[in-house]
């Protein structure tokens, strides 16, 4: 075990000083819920780097090991393993009061939340660390983040991947010269408290079965009811309210369990219901049906539009109709035509330029001018950055000092100003070369991804205020509306219920959203993503959100975008994918709202309790 007697020493650090439990499971599925572990390992550390313990077992999952090709861990090889029940304590006791740590961590913290669970007992890990979340603040020169790569990167030997007593070992190694680079650039870890709001005792529902026809909108006097209209009930029902959404559902209705301006009917047998979905029934002017006039229309139910023969709509920028937009909006974009060739290089190659000092608006038209000389704006020093922009008051940041030590070219504001700087190559090498630098507005048709992959739509900033900032996600229809309250994605219930997107926290300053795009609803025509602050601060104290598309958590970015230029702003549509006929395309947005996060979710259709 050469890589942990390596360990570096940072007790004499505060910040990076921390008792460690290094984690990796093989598991028979990649859904915590359903699937379980197969094997896992643990390595422990303290703040020295010294180890302290090891174990390593695997796990008798009663149930079908799944993908053998990958793990290895045949159903044979499993058979006289214990349960985790019957380790869980031990386990328990290497995870107490030490800070979990594994490549992509909320994957193995999701499945240890799940088995401690299903044991009776509760998981003793009040923090956590991504190696993957770190590597990402450092950027390392590699093609990908892929647990391979790093090690070839930073030298540490693998054997066996997919093993999780071997991949320990080198995450071990890796995690080592990951921390080396924090404290080289001063880097903040991205620590996560457990559980996080995305909790997974948030379990998501059964998945509903999506309605298959486009929403006819509201229900006149003396009209049929229509496929694809959305109902909802509320207080008691003579027949049982199982029995009565099975029906409609049969019948091609889309059942929802809130209210909304949106909603065709509302079934209510007491005509003063008090009820929250009653009152805004009242409001929004939705028809109310007793559950007899109901079953009435029920009994003849004219058939709707699929939604697969309703053409998408033209890509414009996702913007709920309730949503006032500040001062920042998104101009339409012109779509490229394929057979143009690509433009020319521009001044600044591959350059990741660092602005610091300025006001809000002064350094935000900055990096407006590094990707329109080519470049990429960086919003936190690492390892890739290749040159510092300085502006008024810049000289008193933090992080001078380091950039100092770095060796980093410093220069002034009219440095931007001129196409001198030739094309450099950048520390990220020619993997680098493959990330589309988008500007606000941008668009980005998607390559076609295997039947397994997902994109991770991740957002990032610097900690400039003290303050909580949620990302969040919309699976929208044809027009702009989720088609059930499960299409929205939140702290509260992280994953939809089929498990096409999903809410991931990273860091206390990075969250990602995943998509899987073969298997999302028929309805889906838009995946809206944005991040809204809880609390009184705005985007303007917060400054640039950085965005990033990446095929896959470890993969190399395929697009990335800077989004700044906010000022009163509590709420910021950072991103949609969406259909152009059989394609999805992406869009990196930046459009801010002065209002909140609920006036967005009402926006798209959906009532707040």
């Amino acid at each position: 075990m050469t890589t942990v007697s390596a360990a570096l020493d940072v007790s004499c650090l505060p910040d990076y000083a921390h008792n460690w439990a290094l984690v990796d499971v093989e598991t028979s599925g990649l859904i915590a819920r359903r699937d379980r572990v197969l094997s896992i390992a643990v390595l422990t550390f303290g703040p020295d780097g010294a180890p302290t313990g090891d174990f390593t077992t695997l796990v008798n999952p009663g149930c079908d090991p799944g993908p053998v090709h990958i793990h290895g861990l045949t159903a044979e090889r499993l058979r006289g393993a214990p349960t985790f029940d019957q380790v869980a304590e031990r386990i328990g006791g290497l995870l107490q009061d030490r800070v979990l740590v594994a490549h992509n961590a909320q994957f193995d913290y999701d499945f240890l939340a799940h088995e401690f669970a299903r044991a009776g007992l509760h998981l003793p890990v009040a923090r956590r660390l991504c190696t993957l979340a770190l590597n990402r603040r450092v950027e390392p020169p590699t093609a990908d983040l892929s647990l391979a790569s790093l090690a070839a990167h930073y030298g540490v030997p693998q054997t066996r991947a997919h093993d999780a007593l071997d991949d320990t070992r080198v995450l071990a190694g890796i995690f080592r010269a990951s921390l080396a680079e924090a404290v080289r650039l001063d880097l903040q870890l991205p620590l996560v408290s457990c559980p996080p709001r995305q909790d997974p005792r948030f379990a998501p529902k059964l998945p509903k079965t999506p309605c298959a026809y486009r929403n006819p909108g509201p229900l006149k006097p003396g009209n049929p009811l229509v496929q694809g209209m959305k109902i909802a009930v509320t207080g008691e029902t003579e027949i049982a309210r199982i029995e009565l959404v099975a029906r409609s559902v049969a019948s091609g209705l889309n059942v929802m369990t809130s209210v909304s301006r949106h909603t065709s009917v509302l079934v209510a047998n007491d005509a003063n219901a008090l009820s929250a979905k009653a009152r805004r029934a009242v409001a929004e002017g939705v028809t109310v049906l007793d559950e007899h006039a109901f079953l009435a229309l029920l009994a003849d139910v004219r058939p709707g539009t699929p939604h697969e023969k309703h053409a998408p709509q033209a890509p414009v920028a996702a913007q709920p109709p309730a949503a006032t937009a500040a001062a920042a909006t998104v101009p339409r974009q012109t779509e490229p035509r394929q057979a143009e060739p690509r433009p020319a290089p521009k001044p600044f190659g591959r350059r990741r330029v660092l602005v610091l000092g300025g006001t809000h608006e002064e350094a935000a038209a900055s990096r407006a001018r590094v990707v329109e000389m080519g470049g990429a704006a960086a919003i936190n020093l690492s390892a890739s950055v290749t040159d510092i922009v300085l502006l008024p008051g810049g000289e008193s940041d933090r992080r001078m000092a380091r950039v100092t030590s770095l060796g980093l070219p410093v220069h002034d504001p009219a440095w931007l100003g001129t196409p001198a700087p030739g094309p450099v190559d950048s520390p990220l090498g020619a993997g680098a070369s493959t990330t589309e630098v988008l500007p606000r507005g941008g668009v980005l048709d998607l390559p076609a991804l295997p039947t397994a992959g997902r994109w991770h739509l991740g957002a990032s900033w610097a900690r400039q205020t003290d303050c909580e900032i949620d990302v969040v996600a919309f699976v929208l229809d044809e027009d702009e509306q989720v088609s059930c309250d499960e299409d929205f994605v939140f702290y509260g219930a992280p994953e939809s219920p089929d498990g096409a997107v999903r809410l991931l926290c990273d860091g206390p300053t990075e969250q990602s959203i995943t998509i899987d795009l073969a298997t999302l609803p028929p309805a889906a025509r838009r995946i809206a993503i944005a991040a809204a602050i809880d609390g009184t601060a705005t985007f303007g104290d917060v400054g640039a959100v950085q965005i990033s598309l990446t095929p896959g958590n470890d993969a190399q970015a395929t697009a990335q975008a800077a989004l700044d230029g906010t000022t009163s702003e509590r709420t910021l549509l950072l991103a949609e994918i969406y259909r152009r006929g059989a394609p999805w395309r992406f869009r990196a947005v930046g459009q801010g709202y002065d209002h909140g996060l609920e006036a967005l979710v009402r926006g798209y259709g959906i009532e707040v309790a």
